[in-house]
């Protein structure tokens, strides 16, 4: 073997066989900064199952779409500059439909040797790989899982995992304060739900923050079918029967477009106001169904509800010639984590993991769905700002489309730093900032 002088007379030989605890991959990465440098990245989303469709393979086509043009360096301004400083990225991508997500997780991580992993949908699964991801000590993304339990009461001294989109709270709170916008009569209200982190905390706050707007709103009935239930008969029953003034759902995925065509069917949206925190994903996939009058959101200011920009422009034109149609905002949440990774990386000017994870804590960036702000979580869970808005679609005119917007600046349905979301709620939203 060729050896190397040192300037203390040893040969490079000599050093790794004197240090056994440098391993091979360490000395590779403390000499990666050259033209060839690459990062890995393990992307999780749903990939089969019911999920799968609204959101897994949306959210891996945008998370395809952003990672060649991050690598080809085709973005518009700011995020022009190729790869992650210079890095290119090596995408692997795996089924959030798993029952052995922690052991798939590791399995990222310990074998296959991924720099950062990009995931999750599901509250659920968040809630399992946050505690993991911290033992394992690797950057982890989450781009789209809502539950406010993440930093709030499961890792309140985050280090490794962060999360790009803003929590639950900002889409329940923001609905409250549509319905108030638009004059909606409210004497009672409920809510249909699924049974688990992100349907109880959507349930909770939204019905919280009625309680704080409408303090003599009633709330009727309350139904919490298991996830991925798929029939509702006896909920939607349960709803038909109290004749709410309006009805909550924070159904997302295959259990929200079953929603929306058995309670179709059977006269719901005629009785009641239902108000859909995720029905902007879908909102192209089932147009002919979703009655008009049915009030949407985005988990942001996403999708149909997106603010113009050069950088939305192109997220829309690249994606719809990609892959033949829009994206939505599980898209949207994918191309955020990429472009939050991407910023953090050109503000620390290196690709290293570890000056990437320092960069992003407490990070502004622009996104398509615009300014995202790194501001609570000392620094590592998102805010931004949202809108709503109704549903409109005339098949004989026109594609469907969101009337009556309504934006929410993020600091009008988010908290303050410091305070959980639940607290802030109860005393009245103090400290929010509303046009």
């Amino acid at each position: 073997m060729k050896t190397f002088s040192h300037p203390a007379g040893l040969t490079m030989l000599t050093l790794i066989i004197g240090l056994p605890l440098l391993s091979f991959s360490s000395l590779f990465a403390q000499s990666s900064n050259n033209d060839n440098a690459s990062i890995k990245l393990g992307f999780v989303m749903f990939l089969s199952g019911a999920a799968s469709g609204p959101f897994g393979i949306p959210a891996k086509n945008a998370a395809e779409l952003l990672v060649d043009s991050i690598n080809a360096g085709s973005l518009p301004a700011p995020y022009q500059s190729k790869g992650l400083a210079g890095a290119t990225i090596q995408p692997i991508y795996i089924d959030e439909a798993s029952k052995q997500k922690v052991a798939d997780y590791k399995k990222l991580v310990q074998k296959d040797a991924v720099d950062i992993v990009v995931g999750y949908i599901s509250s659920g699964s968040c809630k399992a790989i946050s505690p993991v991801a911290e033992a394992e000590k690797t950057l982890t993304v989450f781009f789209d899982c809502g539950t406010p339990q993440i930093f709030e009461d499961i890792n309140t001294e985050p280090h490794y995992v962060f999360r790009t989109a803003a929590s639950s709270t900002m889409d329940s709170v923001a609905a409250a304060k549509y319905l108030l916008s638009e004059n909606k009569t409210l004497g009672s209200i409920a809510g249909i739900n699924q049974n688990y982190a992100w349907g109880q905390d959507s349930w909770r706050d939204f019905s919280q923050s009625i309680k704080t707007l409408y303090p003599e709103a009633e709330r009727v009935t309350v139904q919490f079918p298991k996830i991925y239930a798929g029939q509702y008969g006896a909920e939607i029953s349960a709803l038909l029967a109290k004749k709410p003034d309006v009805i909550h759902s924070s159904f997302w995925g295959g259990d929200m477009e079953a929603f929306i065509l058995q309670a179709g069917a059977r006269g719901v949206f005629s009785r009641s106001q239902v108000i859909l925190t995720t029905g902007e994903s879908a909102m192209h996939r089932l147009a002919a169904q979703i009655p008009n009058g049915t009030i949407i959101g985005a988990r942001g200011a996403n999708g149909d509800l997106a603010p113009a920009s050069d950088l939305n422009t192109w997220f829309r034109q690249a994606y719809l010639k990609r892959f033949g149609t829009l994206p939505t905002y599980p898209s949207y949440h994918m191309a955020q984590a990429l472009l939050g990774i991407k910023a953090a990386a050109d503000k620390a000017g290196k690709h290293e993991v570890a000056a990437i994870q320092s960069a992003l804590k407490g990070l502004e960036f622009m996104a398509p769905s615009g300014k995202i702000s790194m501001k609570l979580a000392n620094g590592h869970q998102a805010i931004q700002n949202t809108a709503y808005g109704t549903f409109a679609y005339d098949k004989k005119s026109k594609p469907a489309n969101i009337t009556k917007i309504k934006r929410y600046s993020a600091e009008c349905v988010n908290p303050p730093a410091g305070v959980k979301s639940i607290d802030w709620i109860n005393a009245g939203f103090p400290g929010a900032k509303c046009p």
